[in-house]
């Protein structure tokens, strides 16, 4: 019999400076959810900052580290979601939205409020989530809501000259020979369908590095790049260079702006349909749907395994030691690995 992997936060207040975390991923896109409940004085954001450098360096944060913290508290008074989701990436700064990160809020919301379907907030929406059939023995599955979206240059914050969006167009200035589209959904997303020698390249890195050096004139709050390969009708392959994370097995919402642009420019008459999309860190299911008024969404269907419980010392945390946690295997993430290894080679790349 499975244990229920849910701290029981909201039944009291943990005393002295003991800190309660769970180690999280979605396709490899990983994180450590907060649950601020658990605290008589929440996390400051200037704490929170802190934490999430420490705690997800690759080099000397917690096993391994992470992509970033996802701090869960209450949902605010105008808001009828069951919770409320932050995102603070591995620098410490804050995302307006995490796709693979938000199906693991969702489980966790799920199991502590009894729930299959309901919403959950973000920087911008309350975005709906539901739990789905499970991909494989022990790889839970949750679909998310990824909006809104916008192809506004003043939304993305971008700035090419007499470019008001971007579809599909080549941007010498930027990188010759590409072709790029932006979207934000909410986050930054510019993306360019490649081939496979571009997609494993050295090229995604170069343009993303430059356009998050915080001084590039195009993007200056920085972006998410993305090079897409297309394996087959409705089956995409998705390398993500993510804003404030750097190469990542995963990004949620660029598997969804990518999937939304495979869409329009060459499946339109695919809206509604299922499609694959799979990363560096295993797989994913989308379905891009339009609303009566024209607008975009998409559903983010994909695992939200369950790593393991961590106990901390807040203070020690909070300086970047770790000697003295606790780490609790779930057994979820062999059950993923299998699963990932069932899948056929081209889709892991």
């Amino acid at each position: 019999m499975n244990r229920i992997l849910v701290f029981k936060l909201d039944e009291g207040k943990l005393g002295g400076n003991t800190m309660k975390l769970l180690k999280v991923h979605g396709s490899g896109n990983d994180f450590f959810i907060l649950d601020q409940k658990q605290f008589k004085q929440p996390l400051t954001d200037n704490q929170l900052q802190t934490l999430a450098q420490r705690i997800c360096d690759r080099k000397t944060g917690l096993h391994g580290g992470a992509d970033g913290v996802l701090s869960v508290t209450p949902s605010t008074k105008e808001s009828a979601a069951l919770g409320r989701m932050r995102v603070i990436n591995a620098d410490g700064s804050e995302a307006s939205m995490c796709g693979n990160g938000i199906r693991t809020v969702a489980r966790y919301l799920s199991l502590k409020n009894q729930q299959t379907a309901f919403k959950v907030q973000t920087m911008y929406a309350d975005l709906l989530v539901k739990q789905e059939a499970d991909f494989a023995p022990k790889v839970k599955v949750f679909a998310a809501e990824i909006s809104p979206v916008s192809f506004a240059a003043k939304d993305l914050k971008m700035h090419f000259a007499g470019k008001e969006q971007l579809i599909n167009q080549e941007l010498p200035e930027l990188a010759p020979g590409f072709k790029f589209s932006a979207v934000a959904v909410p986050n930054p997303h510019l993306i360019a369908f490649v081939d496979h020698q571009q997609l494993i390249g050295s090229k995604l890195g170069e343009i993303a590095s430059y356009l998050n050096d915080g001084k590039n004139p195009y993007f200056p709050d920085g972006v998410n790049v993305s090079f897409v390969e297309i394996l087959a009708k409705n089956k995409i392959f998705v390398r993500t260079y993510e804003r404030g994370v750097g190469y990542t097995n995963a990004c949620g919402t660029a598997m969804s702006a990518s999937s939304l642009m495979y869409v329009l420019l060459y499946q339109p008459q695919e809206l509604e349909q299922q499609l694959e999309v799979c990363n560096p860190g295993g797989m994913v299911k989308t379905i891009v749907h339009q609303r009566q008024d024209s607008s975009y969404w998409i559903s983010l269907i994909g695992n939200a395994t369950f790593v393991a419980e961590v106990t901390i010392p807040q203070d020690a945390a909070l300086q970047g030691d770790f000697q003295a946690a606790t780490w609790q295997e779930t057994g979820e993430q062999a059950a993923y690995e299998n699963f990932v290894r069932g899948l056929k080679k081209d889709e892991i790349r």
